[in-house]
């Protein structure tokens, strides 16, 4: 699990969205970014979270907030998500497992009895500065706005 905590320096990263576009955490100086990290796109819970965080965005973008998304999926798979669910915010094509390693991530799941390993379902929030305000490692996938927005804004 993620060794990252508040106060810590979040680690940078380049990283091609949905569209192939270079995504960079430098992109983001001098704003305020939610990075959620999700398992799989197309999933149960990871379109939850996802679709919960898109109906919150206006809200999310009044206080100063971006939004990010990152798996280890293909750029083909988190574009058919986005465009399907109509999501406002991008997400990263990791399939390296770059940023999701330097998160920390990725590690061993159980999941019906069986381990794995996999992307441990994480959000990080991330000030102007570039520092972690806050890790959310318990998400509630149905209402993961409403966490983030009662801690931070």
């Amino acid at each position: 699990m993620t060794t990252l905590k508040i106060g810590d320096t979040a680690p940078d990263f380049a990283c091609k969205d949905e569209n192939g576009n270079l995504i960079q955490l430098s992109d983001y100086k001098g704003k305020k970014l939610v990075l959620f990290f999700y398992p799989k796109a197309s999933t149960p819970g990871c379109t939850a979270e996802a679709c919960d965080l898109r109906d919150n965005y206006q809200t999310f973008q009044a206080k100063g907030y971006d939004i990010l998304g990152v798996s280890a999926d293909s750029q083909k798979r988190q574009t058919n998500f986005k465009n399907k669910y109509e999501f406002p915010y991008p997400l990263l094509a990791d399939e390296d497992k770059e940023v999701i390693n330097a998160y920390g991530v990725w590690g061993p799941k159980k999941f019906m009895g069986k381990e794995y390993d996999g992307i441990h379902r994480t959000t990080f929030v991330i000030d102007e500065n570039g520092l972690i305000e806050n890790v959310i490692l318990k998400v509630k996938t149905k209402t993961h706005s409403d966490q983030i927005l009662k801690l931070h804004i």
